[in-house]
């Protein structure tokens, strides 16, 4: 389950208006108009993208009156960043054991 989440994550990110809305987010919560106003695309077309974010587990919403605030979700970046670190573990193991047939 935690794999299926992070490769989902991972794939939210391969959109680079979501990238490029995940990285804003990196910088501090926004709330939807101040993140359009600083993109090439509508409003809409943030909160959609902000949607799909949502549903990867990447970003998180609270409501301040009639606005909604979006934060990176730590638990969603946890996820891709334990992912990550299976690979790279994987990796290493993989190496190494080419490494000891080598010698």
């Amino acid at each position: 389950m935690a794999n299926a989440q992070a490769l989902f994550a991972i794939a939210a990110l391969g959109d680079p208006t979501r990238r490029q809305i995940f990285e804003r987010l990196a910088h501090g919560p926004s709330p939807v108009g101040e993140l359009a106003s600083t993109m090439a695309v509508t409003r809409p077309a943030v909160t959609q993208h902000l949607g799909v974010l949502k549903e990867a587990g990447l970003v998180t919403e609270t409501a301040q009156g009639t606005r909604r605030i979006y934060r990176l979700n730590r638990r969603g970046i946890s996820a891709i960043h334990a992912w990550l670190d299976e690979r790279w573990a994987e990796a290493l193991n993989a190496a190494g054991s080419t490494l000891d047939q080598d010698f």
